[in-house]
């Protein structure tokens, strides 16, 4: 199998099944050995400034994981310190997600933002220690000042030192009392920043004199007006671990270049000593993973919200129909590597399957209906027949369904002249209706002015029973039928990737990525009909249609009016991938 389909890495990594399965683990393990940690207590930190996407999902099952395994605590954290772009309703969409996906935080929400007088009583100590400094510098200045990396003559790119700020050596008071004017609201956004003094020639960027604190007036969701100053990402996020007392700071493999910088201000500050160990992000085909542009995605009308069943949001697969244990099993599967890969789309698809397969009922529906009249049934008979509701669950049952002399099937089984191989109906050919009895078709009837098939007519043969033939008469085809009478209309909605490209953002320079939008990746049809038990349906059951896929009842349901949303066809592709070993 190749790496683009199945990463490197234990396929066990991120199932919670003891220690030693991944080197995540085997690091705990040895910290614990050699008595770095007498405990183990990891974090899950997202910043409120979108929904949790399935890539995020990977992150907090191993923190949540590695701490049970443990046998110690994980501490939901929203690093809130951008106010421009937070908001309480995220906070409340993010624990709703962590919450489905069976990750237990003890009810205790913890926020960065709580933390904001302690992390300023430690910038505060790190100007007392001299290697924190004032800046005048503009953001522009400070860019050209660090410097950037250039190619050299043989185009190897090396990073040149950078120079120092005017204002790097103020006093020790100069910048107590600047900082504290900053605090205190004196200066306008951006006229100037708290800045640690490090190394401008250091070979990595972030370690060149990295900005800890900015002015901006800008009400917090939490806090209000009360601070016009906020900490940055990388200043704030080591700290608040350490004041958590955080042992494991688990995060995606971009952080790797940050984590000299983590250390830095971990052991200047002189607070507990959390170790960063870093994993590969997600990657999956056709589907972009970052909140930003998933954002674009909504504030451009390109989706229908952020839970918009396209959506690679925990809330969009949810509502498609995914269930938190195909989620579970598609990360488990993957498991954790050190270098990040591509994974492809038909595995998390494959786990749904699997998942639907041994736990949805079946029902048939018709989406694309047209009528099909039995002329040798008896005039206002009904007889209900017997369906098995799941054959992978014998305990799931059986039900009965209403046949009679008028039925609806889809309009892709019926052909006026069909193709070679066509084992479904046409004029003369004989098909077993599920359930049934074998039908043959005698004619059927056009609209003359679209020349659409209306009506199809068919015979059957009161002998045929459910297979239950006489004369052992055997037919080629099967298909599914819902009866006119006490038919459900319902509305299908039939979903695609949201992008045709398997690398969305791999685009020429100059391209916007939105180009790459599948503009067919909804299908709406409002004319559909299910059997009578789908009238009971309410948001979020699953069933398989049979020779459908998995559909997924949606919020927008309306009494009398159940609309579904199919998570996943029935074909599955990955499968064969994984019968032929890649």
């Amino acid at each position: 199998m190749s790496e683009r389909e199945r990463p490197e890495g234990s396929q066990d990594a991120a199932a919670g099944e003891g220690p030693g399965l991944d080197f995540i683990r085997e690091a705990v393990t040895q910290d614990l050995a050699q008595g770095r940690y007498s405990y183990v207590r990891t974090r899950f930190p997202p910043e409120p400034n979108g929904w949790l996407h399935i890539g995020h999902t990977k992150a907090f099952l191993i923190d949540f994981g590695v701490a049970a395994d443990f046998k110690g605590r994980c501490n939901l954290r929203f690093d809130d310190t951008n106010p421009e772009k937070e908001d309480m309703s995220y906070v409340e969409a993010i624990k709703r997600d962590v919450a489905w996906l069976g990750c237990d935080w003890g009810g205790q929400e913890l926020f960065a933002s709580d933390y904001y007088e302690a992390l300023y009583e430690l910038a505060l100590k790190l100007i007392r220690k001299g290697v924190a400094y004032v800046d005048d510098l503009s953001e522009e200045e400070m860019k050209e000042y660090r410097g950037t990396n250039v190619p050299d003559k043989n185009n190897i790119t090396y990073t040149p030192p950078g120079r120092n700020s005017p204002w790097r050596d103020r006093s020790v008071e100069e910048n107590l009392d600047l900082f504290a004017r900053m605090r205190a609201g004196e200066f306008p956004d951006g006229a100037k920043t708290l800045r640690a003094k490090i190394d401008m020639a250091h070979p990595n960027l972030l370690m060149r004199d990295p900005t800890m604190y900015r002015i901006r007036r800008e009400p917090h969701y939490r806090t209000g007006t009360k601070w016009c100053i906020y900490p940055m990402y990388d200043f704030q996020h080591p700290l608040s671990d350490a004041m958590e007392e955080v042992t494991h700071s688990l995060c995606s493999l971009e952080y790797e270049i940050h984590r000299p910088l983590y250390d830095w201000f971990i052991r200047e500050a002189e607070v507990f000593p959390t170790r960063q160990i870093e994993f590969s992000r997600l990657n999956i085909t056709h589907t972009v993973l970052s909140k930003r542009w998933l954002l674009r995605l909504v504030k451009d009308g390109c989706v229908k919200g952020w839970d918009d069943p396209r959506m690679p949001t925990l809330a969009g697969l949810r509502r498609r129909g995914y269930t938190p244990e195909s989620i579970r099993d598609f990360i488990s599967r993957i498991g954790i590597a050190k270098t990040d890969s591509m994974v492809d789309i038909q595995l998390l698809e494959h786990c749904l399957r699997e998942d639907l397969n041994k736990r949805a009922n079946r029902v048939m529906s018709v989406l694309k209906p047209v009528k099909l009249v039995i002329e040798n049934w008896p005039a206002g008979h009904v007889e209900e027949l017997e369906a098995v509701n799941n054959p992978e669950d014998p305990t799931a049952g059986t039900r009965r369904i209403p046949f009679t002399g008028e039925l609806y099937i889809e309009r892709d089984d019926f052909q006026e002249i069909p193709p070679p191989k066509y084992f479904r109906l046409f004029p003369g050919n004989s098909v077993r209706l599920r359930y049934g009895y074998i039908v043959t078709c005698t004619g059927f009837t056009k609209d003359p002015a679209t020349g659409e098939i209306t009506e199809v007519r068919c015979t059957y043969d009161p002998a045929t029973k459910g297979g239950d033939a006489q004369d052992n008469r055997k037919v080629k085809g099967t298909i599914h039928w819902v009866s006119a009478a006490g038919a459900v209309p319902l509305e299908a909605r039939l979903y695609d990737h949201l992008f045709l490209a398997e690398r969305p953002m791999d685009v020429p320079e100059g391209v916007d990525w939105l180009t790459t939008i599948n503009t067919a990746s909804e299908e709406v049809l409002s004319g559909a009909f299910g059997e009578p038990s789908l009238a009971a349906s309410k948001a979020g059951d699953r069933y398989q249609f049979e020779r459908l896929g998995y559909f997924a009842c949606d919020p927008d349901t309306t009494p009398g009016k159940p609309v579904f949303n199919r998570a996943v066809s029935l074909r599955d592709s990955w499968a064969k991938i994984e019968k032929k070993g890649g």
